[in-house]
């Protein structure tokens, strides 16, 4: 009698999940060792890190974007368009919610998938901190939809700015949260300028722009060192970002944020990118146990708290490190923890002991657009951190993305992905317009 094949559902196609479920296939999809499904709500997969550059159009997604059916084709995994409600750790199923067109018209039912295993891989959203008229009035930079919806708005403020550039002063930015997504957009605006003026913007130019960055702590890119916040202020300041940190906002409204000084700051386009959390219907699922921003928990191991058979990575995962504190949520956490659960995973199959995850902090960098990039390197080769910037620190930064296409595509569709796109840079605009 033969056993029956495993079946292992991932939820969730952000980094993490994608390069899992690729491994996952090239391992035992491939030899029909098991059955992976890979569930996503969107139809194609952007790495998050690149949001605030499909916003401004210094990227097009059209282009960039990887199609999770023909990728799972190609590499041995099922996909399944869907967003998850609800877990049933009885029955080892999972329940994705009916897909509707644009009318309401219902496309495909409610359904149930089972798993043996299950990984919770489903990222982040903006955590707006119940703060009033933020929901309302403030895009949240966590998805392509609202990348698209930043990029769609901010060309028609420039637009009407160009036809009216006598009657209006600056078009006016505010962006609330100076983490590295907050930063590296506001590099990115001045970069998107400047391409419009030469494209024939009348009247448009880095004077016209007006970029609020508002950050609550006391100085931007918390997370980073102070010399690397400092060089990232020195630059931002350089461009023409008026940069406010210890700064509250206390509410938004159509005309911009109220902060807690009494300051009201006007804007016409604001973006909040405060902080973040796991999604809300995510809160204690299934009886597993969450946090407050309903990160899962998890063991060493990976493995739920609560369900040895459920695992979960990223950045919808509360990890424990040895040394203290909790695993942060960044791309390079996603792509350690993929590499550690598929391991996991296998040893899980063949019943063997599984090993405990070690975050591993390589560095990070902030990429100013074209202006500039800093961070810090840390590694082997170095004892603590190096600080580093200009062109090598942006070599270093497009080499992170290039290491998650090797993930996902090996090296000799990443060498032509790169060939591609270095013909692009020349025969295309260097801004998306449309």
């Amino acid at each position: 009698m033969t056993t029956p094949k495993k079946k292992i559902v991932i939820v969730g196609g952000g980094a993490g999940g994608l390069e899992l479920a690729t491994r996952l296939g090239h391992k035992l999809g491939r030899r029909n060792k098991a059955d992976i499904t890979l569930v996503d709500r969107n139809h194609s997969h952007l790495w998050k890190p690149l949001l605030h550059e499909v916003a401004t159009g210094s990227l097009d997604d059209g282009v960039d974007a990887l199609n999770y059916l023909a990728h799972a084709r190609n590499h041995h995994f099922h996909f399944q368009l869907g967003s998850l409600i609800n877990i049933d750790r009885e029955n080892k199923t999972i329940q994705l919610k009916q897909i509707c067109d644009e009318h309401g018209d219902e496309l495909v039912p409610e359904r149930t998938l089972p798993y043996d295993t299950l990984v919770m891989a489903l990222g982040s959203v903006s955590n707006d901190f119940s703060t009033a008229g933020v929901k309302e009035h403030c895009i949240f930079l966590d998805s392509p939809d609202q990348a698209h919806r930043f990029h769609n708005e901010m060309m028609n403020l420039f637009l009407k700015f160009s036809a009216h550039a006598t009657e209006k002063k600056s078009v006016n930015i505010a962006i609330v949260g100076a983490g590295a997504t907050g930063v590296e957009l506001s590099a990115e605006l001045y970069n998107a300028v400047k391409q419009l003026h030469s494209y024939g913007f009348e009247g448009l130019d880095s004077h016209a722009l007006k970029v609020t960055l508002v950050e609550a702590g006391e100085r931007i890119l918390p997370a980073l060192p102070t010399r690397i916040s400092a060089a990232a202020h020195s630059e931002l300041v350089q461009l023409g970002v008026r940069v406010l940190t210890n700064t509250m906002v206390v509410s938004a409204n159509e005309n911009g944020l109220n902060i807690k000084s009494g300051e009201f700051i006007d804007a016409d386009l604001m973006v909040w990118a405060a902080g973040i959390k796991v999604p809300d219907f995510m809160k204690e699922i299934a009886g597993l146990e969450t946090n407050r921003i309903n990160q899962l928990l998890v063991l060493p191991t990976l493995q739920t708290t609560r369900d040895a058979d459920i695992f979960a990575i990223g950045d919808c995962a509360s990890c424990p490190r040895e040394e203290g504190g909790f695993v942060p949520p960044r791309a390079q956490s996603a792509h350690q923890m993929a590499t550690l659960c598929f391991k996991n995973i296998l040893a899980q199959i063949n019943n063997q002991p599984l090993k405990h995850y070690v975050y591993k902090d390589h560095g990070s960098l902030v990429s100013l657009s074209r202006f500039s990039t800093v961070g810090s390197l840390m590694g082997n080769l170095m004892r603590g951190s190096m600080m580093v910037e200009g062109r090598i620190a942006r070599a270093v930064y497009i080499s992170l993305y290039r290491m998650h296409q090797v993930a996902l595509h090996g090296y000799t569709k990443t060498g032509l992905m790169m060939l591609v796109g270095g013909i692009n840079r020349v025969i295309r605009p260097r801004l998306k317009m449309h």
